[in-house]
């Protein structure tokens, strides 16, 4: 085990440059550029991702098929198969999502390789924004750790990234039963995966993975052991009690699209202007929310728009802390991080602590989830390897 942390400390550096670097010289390098990388960076969506229409029923975690897959940029070391398995929609549809499993290229231990399962961050909600088109997998540097470490990884890409269903962006119960059934479906392809696992969610795969902790409640599943959520945590409500101005909020189309995914007798024409709703069927084109220089989010949202019944309902359902979690949680997050309103993650935790739940909540003075996500490897494998081990879990909330 002290070799496994001191291993991570080593890799913390690399993955702080890896996720601070990607963001930086996005900014910098000229618009040819960028495509020219965009184009060797993304892998074509092929038919392994097709689904028949209508779907054929299966049960939630039921494997629909799967492929070894090796064009991926990960370490010789490090296996990957391509999944696409059964879930549930925010409605209760049956719905077809895609993932990659990632595993050490070895002799797995007694019991099967110990799982991590992912959530990933967002970008958009186009099919082609599956982090499993991409080479490096949205975090390869990342993952790769985990399976160097002696762990399998299963990463979702969540409904509608990959496969032709709709995405139910930031729909923290959508993208958490993804999270679920892909372990389950993640072993029906891989019989040397073990039974217990682990969910980790960095920046909007945080809320995922609390979701995953709250909906772990009424499913009673031993095998499950915790979550790690990596980068802070915030309600979408609280986004705007915060701030008070839509402008706050960047990404009002993504926000439209994922209300209609989960009601779908709500109308964006209600909340959208005229030249935001000539946009809106844009971001199903790309993995970037369309018009950004041409329309600030204010001029995007009418007049009172979050008063809309659809809008309000879908706020409140995605309100962190509302209910009692399954299992320890650990929560990683930055106290400068400028995507999260100040006290936003404290004041989650303090409800999750409220409700009973075994919160570690640990901060650390860095700005950017790259930076926290490498100073904090070894907290998470140290906090990971006593879940597998059996050990108590620690709990900081009577401090708090």
């Amino acid at each position: 085990m002290r070799a496994g942390v001191l291993l991570a400390v080593a890799a913390g550096g690399f993955l702080a440059a890896a996720f601070g670097i990607s963001s930086s010289y996005c900014q910098t390098q000229s618009p040819d550029a960028a495509r020219i990388r965009g184009i060797r960076r993304t892998l074509l969506l092929t038919k392994f991702y097709d689904t028949p229409d209508p779907l054929p029923s299966g049960k939630p975690g039921e494997l629909i098929r799967s492929e070894d897959f090796d064009d991926y940029d990960l370490p010789l070391a490090v296996l990957a198969v391509r999944i696409l398995y059964h879930s549930r929609s925010a409605s209760g549809q049956d719905v077809a999502v895609s993932g990659v499993v990632l595993y050490p290229d070895g002799k797995p231990p007694a019991g099967g390789w110990p799982v991590l399962a992912w959530a990933h961050s967002l970008d958009g909600v186009s099919r082609k924004c599956a982090p499993s088109l991409v080479r490096n997998l949205q975090h390869g540097a990342a993952l790769s750790m985990y399976v160097n470490l002696g762990y399998a990884v299963v990463a979702t890409d969540y409904a509608g990234l990959g496969t032709d269903f709709r995405n139910a962006f930031l729909d923290i119960q959508s993208n958490a039963n993804d999270v679920i059934y892909s372990v389950q479906a993640a072993r029906r392809a891989l019989p040397q995966l073990g039974s217990r696992w682990i969910a980790i969610g960095v920046r909007e795969g945080g809320p995922a993975v609390i979701g995953v902790a709250e909906l772990e409640r009424d499913i009673h599943d031993a095998n499950y052991l915790g979550s790690i959520a990596v980068s802070g945590l915030e309600d979408l409500e609280d986004r705007y009690e915060h701030s008070g101005e839509v402008t706050f909020y960047p990404r009002p189309l993504l926000l439209t699209y994922g209300v209609a995914s989960v009601y779908p007798e709500f109308a964006p024409k209600d909340i959208l202007t005229e030249k935001a709703l000539e946009l809106y069927p844009r971001i199903q084109q790309s993995c970037h929310e369309p018009g950004r220089e041409e329309l600030s989010p204010a001029k995007m949202l009418k007049p009172n728009w979050a008063d809309n019944k659809f809008v309000r309902q879908y706020l409140n359902r995605n309100a962190l802390g509302q209910k009692p979690a399954q299992g320890p949680v650990l929560v990683i997050s930055s106290e400068l991080d400028p995507d999260t309103p100040i006290g936003g993650t404290a004041q989650i935790v303090a409800g999750m602590c409220r409700l009973g739940d075994q919160v570690q909540f640990e901060r650390y003075r860095q700005s950017d989830v790259g930076s926290v996500f490498g100073d904090s490897v070894p907290d998470q494998i140290s906090w990971i390897q006593a879940r597998f081990s059996g050990r108590p879990a620690p709990s900081n909330c009577s401090a708090r």
